[in-house]
This record gives C-alpha cells, structure tokens and sequence, in this order.
C-alpha cells in the first residue's frame, strides 16, 4: 500500500511540473514555429494542458486497464470545471464569450455521447473512433474558424489570442525547447506511476479502478489546469483559463477516451460512470444557462458544490 501511495504521489507530481513545464514549452514552440496566435489558443494549450491525461491513458491501455483512463477524463472535466473554473469564478467574475459557450456545448455534447456508448457495458474501438471523428470535426471547425480571421486579428500584438501566447508560453526559443522535453519526460514517468498507483490503492481500498481515476488519479492530472487558470487570473485574463479548460475537456472525452478505446476497449460499471457523466453534465448549464457577458462568483460555489457531491455519492456507491 505504501508504495502504492507514493506511486501515486510521486505521479501527481510529476505531472503538476511537468504538465506546467510542457505547457509553457510547447505554446513558446508553437509560437516560434509561427503557429496562428488563434490556433495556439484554441488547440495547442488545450492539448498540452490535457497531456497528462493522454500519457495515463496511453499507459492504462498498455496495462489492459483503460477503465483508469475513463476515470481519469471524466474525473479531470469535473476537476476543470468544478474546481479550477469554479475557484477562477470565486476569486472574480469573468467574462463569457461566445467561443466558450461553443466550446462548453460542445464538451457537453460528447459526453452525452459517451453516456449513449455506455449503456451496452462498454466503449468499444468503433466508439472510440466515433469520438475521434467527432474530435476531429470540432478542431477543423476552430482551425477553420481561426484562419478566417482577418490577418491582423490573427497575428496582431494587441490581439486576445496573441495574448494566450504572451500570458502562457515560455518567450525565450531555446528555453521553450528545453521545457517542452523536460515536461514530456516528467509526463510519461507521471503517467506510468499513476497507474501504478492507482492500480494498488484501488485493490486495497475495495474501489474500482474507474473510481480511483475519476477521485484520486483525475486530480493530479488537472493540475496543469489548474496551473493554467492561476496564472492567467494573476496576470488579469482569467477568460483564457476557461478557454483552456474548455477546449481540454473536449481533448479529454473526444481525443483521449476515444484512443483508449480504441487501444484497449473499455468494459464499465454504467452507475459510476452514468453518475460522473450526469454530475459532470450539470455543470455545464450551471456555468452557462441565464448569463450575461460576466460570469458571477455564484456559479463558483455551485460548481464547487456539484464537484463535491459527486466525489461523495462515487465513494459512497463504492463504500
């Protein structure tokens, strides 16, 4: 048990540096390489920020254990949205564009979807590619969508999404080179020790590997998230952390789910997971149903409020 433990300690901290580490490096890479400010914005930190998650799943389907993976991207989209946003929302008000209540619908559809897949007892490899294509379908929308834009949105300095580059990259070209291997590697030695752990302290707990992936593993994953969202309210565009999260809860449930299971298909416990995708599910129109341009600290408690509940009545089932 103790190794255990530390396992998956060890592992959250790999991937709280190394998420952070990869996300810095690899939005300054992309800027380097002269990468759309928009297409960074929308794609690449959602992607990094959601790179622990893919290492966990990669591992977990190695170990013939995707259902870890299932835990940990609906576990880490209840973390994005009820602890980071809802933590973003306490400490102020933040603005709503319409590209993030896209973006929120659209992480809303998927795992609506995936609540669909669910009811046979599994999400089998056509599943998996069914999110895949759905996943691919969203980033061609933004990718689109980003190119349409008139050049001086796209590359201007004064721009928002030149913003996410200047708020969350690493400026220095060598440095963001560097970053980007040293996180990568902290990422794939983070991924192998959750499983790990998450492995041991579910058999030793009476919990379903499922569980621990939504309770424990889920947690240290979102942490560059969290990261994320932190840094851009400290630096006063608390709405790229929202943007960022958004866009990795589609990475988790449509990308990242979807490679799982397509790995390794995922047999499940419909109640556990009906239940993280219901919770998880309201969260959505909590943040987004009758509001204006501002979202208000209100939402924060509710959000916070629908995360705990959920961790509680899982535990609770399991217990």
């Amino acid at each position: 048990m103790l190794i255990d433990v530390l396992s998956l300690v060890l592992g959250i901290g790999f991937a709280a540096v190394g998420g952070e580490l990869f996300v810095r490096g690899l939005v300054g890479v992309a800027a380097w390489a002269r990468i759309p400010p928009g297409v960074i914005g929308a794609t690449i930190a959602a992607f990094a920020t959601s790179s622990p998650e893919l290492t966990v799943a990669l591992n977990a389907a190695a170990e013939d254990r995707p259902e870890i993976a299932l835990g940990d991207a609906l576990g880490s989209n209840m973390v994005n949205l009820g602890v980071v946003v809802g933590l973003l929302l306490l400490a102020g008000s933040t603005k709503a564009s319409d590209l993030s209540r896209r973006d929120g619908l659209t992480g809303l559809a998927l795992v609506l979807l995936l609540g669909v897949m669910v009811i046979d007892g599994d999400v089998a490899r056509t599943d998996g590619l069914v999110l895949i294509l759905c996943f691919a379908a969203w980033l061609a929308i933004v990718v689109r969508h980003t190119a349409r834009l008139p050049e001086a949105e796209q590359h201007g300095g004064s721009s928002q999404d030149e913003t996410v580059v200047a708020t969350l990259g690493e400026r220095l070209h060598g440095r963001s080179v560097i970053e980007s291997l040293i996180g990568l590697g902290l990422l794939v030695a983070a991924g192998r020790l959750l499983v790990i752990g998450a492995k041991g302290i579910g058999a030793e707990l009476g919990l379903s590997t499922f569980v621990v992936g939504v309770v424990l593993v889920s947690f240290g994953t979102s942490l560059p998230e969290l990261a994320t969202g932190v840094i851009s309210k400290i630096r006063g565009h608390a709405e790229l952390g929202l943007g960022t999260v958004l866009g990795s809860n589609i990475f988790n449930v449509g990308f990242i789910v979807g490679i799982a299971a397509v790995l390794s298909p995922i047999d499940v416990d419909r109640g556990d997971v009906w239940i993280s995708i219901f919770l998880g599910a309201a969260m959505v129109p909590v943040l987004f149903v009758h509001t204006g341009a501002r979202l208000s600290r209100w939402r924060g408690v509710a959000l916070l409020g629908i995360y705990v509940t959920a961790i509680t009545v899982l535990i609770g089932v399991q217990t």
